[in-house]
């Protein structure tokens, strides 16, 4: 066995920093702490929670089911909590991971209210130089970033915002203390997943609330009900094999199977199907036949079905007109999943705004005043923006290897990365549901535990055979790529302008960011590396 890094000439503080305290870092810091490692977190919240601390917003709560969007890594942690909803809401979220940070003493490990401005590789040394906002500087052998990949709020830059008398906030670091908006005029601009809960919740409190949309999304309930004990009963008892199960799904959730091909049934088989998922209700609606996320024509079927409910659901046409969604195929952005969305509209306290047609000018001193000279008076604006995507937080944290490149500086013409994990040329550099992973598109909490896992287990392989740095090779990042784009390839998802695709604007040429290939097919390949010996890795 290798020395420890303490014991080698060249002193390093720490083995790993791991940066970042939501889910992922909570379980960073336990798994690597657990294996003997001397561990530093650091968070720039002043307590654990991550998203979940900074999206307070009202109406804010988790789009996969409660029972498995937690830990399955210890049996009696998930015997002890009971999920009181299908869908937890963020104050409930936020206990448990406060919960579960308690239980194994994290806390000692993290460093609050303290944000990483830099960190950069040493080769000489061995060593990553870790500088924070405070001034102060830590280095460790490892660096492991669990900062997310939706984590990096979009400003608002609108024009005369400086002006506004009234409040204004953002759905992504709402205030901890709370917002004083009952029966305030209410404006909400943006109408993806967050604007879309917020909306729901904010429009029985308002005295009036104005909801500025750019581009209809698609929303389907989530059929929200007090949590399942007999569910929750079932999968605390086969805690192991449920694990499993999580590993061998597409998405990391344990949903209806998909039911193959849309060609092997009627018309009326097809409505009946997708009735049944209506009512099932959540991300189910996605993987009902295997080719409605590449098939024009099978996708425009079951768009159609949810443009169907939105017009039998909004009384009013003209707002029920507006509120379809038909610029894009569904799926192709982020689904969101709701409590009621469509249902607000038919409030007489809510009215919607098409800034399409009529845009923004500016916000005034009383409101917002659109294009058209028309002003709404408004008491609070509410910004429901979205986030700077995969390399946002990232960047911020201004990671550098020792030619000064930032990872980002390495992908102009879209993220390069080996599992989604490693990039080359940043050694002992982990990137946890970075891009090249199935990230943002399987349960976050399962593929981060099984990313950490997949890092702990690579740190104790480096120290049973002396080993200080590794990186992924030039042809594993080739190969890792190359097979990423070509999965996602036939997808309509990759055709289409969203958050999860990087486009040349040179050639137009599109990449794909996070692996379409199925979390199922990331476990098996991530697997198969471990078994080849780490075959990919260079190591020193």
């Amino acid at each position: 066995m290798s020395q420890s890094v303490s014991e080698t000439p060249s002193h390093t503080d720490y083995d790993a920093i791991v940066v970042g305290a939501g889910m992922g870092g909570i379980y960073g810091v336990h798994r690597l702490v657990s294996q003997g490692l001397s561990v530093l977190g650091l968070e720039g919240a002043p307590d654990v929670g991550g998203v979940w601390y900074h999206n307070a917003y009202p109406g804010a709560r988790v789009d996969i089911e409660s029972a498995s969007y937690c830990y399955f890594f210890d049996r009696e942690l998930y015997n002890e909590w009971e999920w009181s909803e299908r869908y937890a809401a963020q104050p409930e979220i936020l206990a448990y991971l406060r919960h579960v940070a308690d239980r194994f003493d994290v806390r000692k490990h993290f460093r609050f209210n303290t944000y990483m401005t830099s960190g950069t590789w040493n080769e000489e040394q061995g060593h990553y130089l870790v500088t924070t906002e405070d001034g102060e500087s830590f280095t460790a052998r490892f660096l492991v970033m669990c900062t997310g990949q939706l984590s990096k709020p979009r400003p608002p830059t609108f024009p005369g915002l400086d002006e506004f008398t009234g409040e204004w906030y953002q759905t992504s670091a709402w205030p901890q203390e709370g917002a004083e908006l009952q029966g305030k005029r209410i404006a909400v601009i943006g109408t993806g997943s967050s604007g879309v809960q917020a909306i729901t919740a904010l429009a029985p409190v308002a005295e009036h609330l104005t909801v500025f949309q750019r581009t209809p999304n698609y929303s389907v309930p989530a059929r929200n009900r007090p949590a399942d004990a007999r569910k929750r009963t079932r999968f605390a008892d086969n805690i192991d094999q449920v694990w499993d199960e999580l590993m061998t799904t597409g998405s990391g959730l344990i949903l209806p199977p998909t039911r193959g091909a849309s060609s092997q049934y009627t018309p009326e088989q097809i409505e009946q199907l997708l009735e049944e998922r209506w009512a099932f209700g959540g991300q189910s609606l996605l993987s009902l036949f295997t080719d409605q996320g590449i098939d024009p024509e099978v996708n425009e079927v079951v768009a159609q079905f949810v443009r169907e409910r939105v017009l039998d659901t909004v009384t009013d046409p003209e707002t029920a007109e507006a509120l379809v969604p038909d610029e894009y195929p569904i799926g192709v952005r982020r689904l969101c999943i709701d409590t009621g969305y469509y249902e607000t509209f038919n409030r007489d306290n809510v009215s919607l705004v098409d800034i399409k047609a009529d845009p923004i000018e500016t916000i005034t001193e009383t409101g917002i005043r659109l294009t058209s000279g028309r002003e709404i008076e408004l008491d609070v604006i509410v910004f429901a923006l979205g986030f700077n995507a995969f390399t946002g937080a990232l960047d911020q944290a201004g990671v550098r290897n020792e030619a000064g490149l930032a990872p980002s500086d390495r992908w102009v013409r879209g993220p390069r990365t080996f599992l989604g994990l490693t990039t080359h040329g940043f050694p002992n550099l982990f990137l946890v549901t970075g891009p090249g992973s199935p990230s943002v598109l399987a349960n976050m909490n399962v593929a981060n535990v099984q990313h950490l896992d997949f890092v702990g287990d690579l740190i104790t392989y480096m120290d049973e055979h002396g080993y200080l740095r590794v990186e992924p090779t030039q042809q594993a990042e080739d190969e890792w790529t190359e097979h990423a784009a070509s999965i996602a390839e036939p997808m309509l998802r990759r055709k289409h302008d969203n958050y999860m695709v990087h486009v040349n604007h040179d050639d137009g040429s599109r990449v794909f960011i996070p692996y379409a290939g199925g979390f199922n097919e990331y476990v098996d390949r991530a697997n198969q590396v471990v078994a080849d010996g780490y075959a990919g890795f260079d190591f020193k």
